[in-house]
């Protein structure tokens, strides 16, 4: 097949040729929107799942209709390195600085000129002084500056999405990895949702992340489970899994022999990343189309090296020579929900000497507790990744 029509791209956050299988989670976008420019309330979105199930497209494709729609969207991605906490502010300060210069280069609000003063004053208090709007903005004193973390977001939010309410539009807040940011700017950010709803303005956090993200976001503000509309984003249906590959290949000119589909989505599980690893594998592969089943057989196994060789080491480093061990103790007990108590008699030690192990894993997000005692893999796959590289498993 010519690579250069190859329509599969693996790939972290990157959009498929065909996006299928979200038209629920799409649907309610449209409606948030139809709805926002109506003057009527919505929750914001909070999508939850495994890594490779496609949450930062979804929420990636849900904030590009946002910004066609003409909300004033703001795009962070928190990271679990808490030496950049500093990074994730300065990014929110930016990208709400340069989507509000947009709006009011391109005239899209009417009242936009009425909180420009309060959002140079949150980004300068925040440490981004890179972009400026026109000379006769001057930076606003006494909302939004008093370098409170919470209350200057609060008084932001407020003002901004009070402004937006009287075009029919929005401040839509849009995070990925949301269940690593900080403590304080995980409560601020929750709290400024909460008194926007109560006064029924349209501020609306969309956020992705690990199943452990409607925990995080509970143990911080009991109520921020009323707060959000919680999707769990999974595999996609049989159905959706073949369109998936099939939709692709024809607009490329190709086709798949039914026999050869159903291999394929059987080998990826209907998870989104690994039918794009699979379908890009078999362009490679097949020297004509329709493509065969012996051809998805080759494409499995040399999908399966790609993931090998990127998607799972990427995970595997993070850990330590005796987490290694943990997730190997995992790896070897079975699939599903692991018993830590289980995992501790397989190393031959008491639960209670891998407690640390077990929290360092979970913070990384290779793991996350399912329910109190088990433990379960965040990326799919990994036990038998595990399982194929057993030599490294200690090392």
């Amino acid at each position: 097949m010519d690579q250069a029509l190859n329509p599969y791209s693996p790939g972290a956050g990157i959009r498929p040729a065909a996006l299928v299988g979200r038209s629920t989670e799409l649907t309610l976008i449209d409606t948030m929107i139809s709805r926002t420019a109506r003057g009527l309330h919505n929750r914001g979105i909070i999508l939850h799942g495994l890594r490779g199930v496609g949450k930062t497209v979804l929420l990636n494709e849900i904030a590009r209709k946002a910004e066609a729609a003409d909300w004033l969207t703001v795009r962070i991605e928190a990271t679990s390195d808490k030496k950049n906490n500093k990074h994730v502010r300065t990014r929110l300060a930016r990208e709400l600085t340069q989507s509000a210069r947009k709006i009011s280069v391109r005239k899209r609000w009417k009242h936009i000129l009425d909180i420009l003063p309060v959002i140079n004053a949150f980004s300068t208090t925040l440490g981004f002084t890179g972009v400026s709007f026109n000379a006769d903005i001057k930076t606003q004193t006494g909302r939004g500056d008093s370098g409170v973390l919470e209350l200057d977001l609060e008084e932001l939010v407020l003002d901004v999405s009070a402004a937006a309410h009287k075009d029919g539009k929005a401040l839509a807040f849009f995070i990925d990895e949301m269940q690593d940011l900080d403590a304080e700017m995980l409560s601020a950010l929750i709290t400024a949702q909460h008194q926007a709803g109560q006064r029924g303005l349209p501020f609306f956090i969309f956020g992705a992340g690990l199943p452990t993200l409607p925990a995080v976001l509970a143990q911080s503000h009991s109520y921020a489970e009323r707060l959000f509309e919680y999707r769990s984003i999974g595999a996609l249906d049989d159905d959706a899994a073949r369109a998936a590959l099939r939709e692709p290949a024809e607009f490329s000119g190709a086709q798949f022999t039914p026999r050869a589909l159903e291999i394929l989505i059987t080998a990826a599980e209907n998870y989104p990343y690994f039918l794009q690893e699979y379908g890009k594998a078999i362009w490679e592969i097949a020297v004509a189309s329709p493509f065969t089943p012996d051809d998805a057989k080759l494409a499995i196994g040399q999908g399966t090296e790609a993931l090998d060789q990127g998607f799972f080491p990427s995970r595997w480093e993070r850990a330590t020579p005796a987490e290694r061990a943990f997730l190997a103790a995992m790896a070897d007990i079975g699939h599903g929900d692991v018993s830590i108590s289980d995992i501790a008699t397989h190393l031959g030690a008491k639960v209670t000497s891998i407690g640390t192990n077990r929290l360092h894993l979970i913070q990384k997000g290779l793991v996350y507790s399912p329910q109190h005692g088990y433990l379960r893999f965040t990326v799919p796959g990994m036990n038998e990744y595990i399982q194929r590289n057993q030599d490294d498993a200690t090392s």
